[in-house]
């Protein structure tokens, strides 16, 4: 399977002084093109002391100048390894657009009032699903899931103040690098990609598609 990616050129002088800002830029234009179901839906990779590595899809819930955040369960596998190795790499696939978004940097666990914020946004039944959930352990059959749950329905009927469990909360990741990808024909694409200084502030090197 072949595709033309048919686009403007992406130039230098397109770019927004920091990656934060040009990422927000993009993600305005996609939210609200309607061609993708969830742009905030981005790949997370991770990788074990081992250097194994493990990639799935998260949500993005905020960013802002501190970097990219998303929520889970601290015991899942992801979890487990960006306690014991935080860098991390996360991909927006904005497939319609002939765009992806690429970032490497380091996650570290937002503060737990951040987390107890966003908790009380989420609807009644991802409250209970936190819960509910042994994120990324074996589990004999769906029914136990679904058994878990109803307890805990039954313990905290909706309107009930669900408590923040323990062993879930946010990620930020601060990014390090951050490349903009655009297609375009014949595979000669634009990758503009952001490094951080190490003084302080950005540069913007090109790469080759």
């Amino acid at each position: 399977m072949r595709e033309q990616y048919r686009s403007e050129a992406f130039a230098e002088r397109d770019l927004a002084p920091d990656p934060m800002e040009q990422f927000a830029r993009w993600f305005r234009q996609v939210a609200a093109g309607g061609v993708l179901h969830e742009p905030n839906a981005m790949v997370v990779s991770t990788a074990a002391p081992d250097g194994r590595p493990s990639s799935r899809t998260v949500l993005l819930k905020g960013f802002d100048a501190r970097g990219f955040v998303f929520y889970t369960n601290y015991e899942s596998r992801k979890g487990r390894e960006l306690a014991a190795n935080p860098h991390v790499s996360l991909l927006f696939p904005w497939h319609p657009l002939a765009r992806q978004v690429v970032v490497t940097g380091v996650a570290e666990r937002v503060g737990r009032e951040e987390t107890v914020a966003y908790f009380r946004t989420r609807p009644h039944g991802s409250q209970l699903g936190a819960w509910a959930s042994a994120q990324s352990t074996v589990i004999g059959s769906r029914e136990e899931l679904t058994e878990r749950y109803g307890e805990l329905a039954a313990r905290y009927p909706e309107g009930e103040k669900v408590p923040v469990p323990p062993h879930w909360g946010g990620f930020r990741v601060a990014p390090e690098t951050v490349e903009f990808w655009q297609g375009h024909e014949n595979r000669l694409h634009d990758r503009l990609r952001y490094v951080r200084r190490a003084e302080a502030g950005w540069r913007v090197e090109r790469l080759c598609p």
